[in-house]
């Protein structure tokens, strides 16, 4: 059974104070925040006061502003001052859109949920297997992403993610995919999408059913999602706990797509 507040706390300790980077970049400590630098450019916990909080996060809005990059400073319901999020609006951040991080205990179970009948799920191996994920996602979101071939590619690479297609007569309609952490008690799932004409089929809950099974085999002990409203209820009724709430807060180079991973939320 979930205790909130120790799942919490423990989710601070590993997943924000400590964070595993993809290849590429590197977790960097600065006073009190902990940040993530390189081809991912993200804050990711801070420990401040009325008293430093502006003087931070002008310094680490000067830090990336001069470096080109965007970065993302991810906002959480507990994280300290209160008014972290209007500190960030004055420095130029625009908020995404709120958000639950929601936790599954894997000592419970699986959830419910295989997938539906006429629906294989797949994990993705291959140039074919990235080409189906990349076209499936494409079909959830629209083709706004012209570097997600790619980066599909290098994280097939690494051992500690996975992503999954969902079939429909041999079809491609829907993908996400799974960071595991290693060492960690956490991992999580990212970028669920379903083609609009195979929605409310059950496909959104027979890739969450592949990704869980595939985190408890290797030994996982929760999963998370930073879950939408679309799919918040839906993870809820799957047995997720909601946690806390988050936001994105982006802060954009002044002219320049330099794109960003794809970390679209469930």
């Amino acid at each position: 059974m979930i205790r909130p507040a120790e799942v919490q706390a423990l989710y601070d300790s590993e997943m924000r104070r400590n964070p595993v980077p993809r290849p590429g970049s590197r977790v960097e400590r600065v006073g009190p925040i902990v940040r993530v630098v390189g081809e991912d450019n993200y804050v990711l916990f801070s420990d401040l006061s009325e008293a430093n909080a502006q003087a931070v996060v002008a310094a680490q809005a000067d830090f990336f502003s001069r470096r080109g990059n965007e970065v993302e400073w991810k906002v959480f319901g507990h994280d300290r001052p209160a008014n972290l999020e209007a500190i960030l609006a004055a420095e130029g951040f625009v908020p995404d859109e709120p958000e639950t991080l929601v936790v599954l205990d894997l000592k419970d179970g699986l959830p419910e949920g295989t997938a539906p009948a006429g629906i294989e799920v797949r994990r993705v191996s291959g140039v074919d297997g990235i080409r189906d994920a990349v076209t499936a996602r494409d079909a959830a979101f629209g083709p706004d992403d012209p570097g997600i071939s790619e980066r599909y590619s290098r994280l097939q690479e690494d051992p500690n993610h996975a992503l999954f297609v969902a079939y429909a007569e041999g079809r491609p309609v829907a993908s996400a995919r799974i960071e595991m952490a290693p060492l960690r008690s956490f991992a999580s799932l990212w970028g669920g999408g379903t083609a609009p004409e195979y929605r409310h089929r059950g496909i959104y809950r027979g890739l969450v059913y592949a990704r869980a099974a595939l985190a408890r085999s290797a030994g996982y002990r929760f999963l998370t999602v930073d879950a939408r409203d679309t799919s918040r209820p839906i993870l809820e009724r799957l047995g997720f706990v909601s946690l806390t709430t988050t936001r994105a807060w982006v802060l954009r180079p002044v002219s320049g797509d330099l794109g960003r991973v794809d970390h679209r939320p469930e």
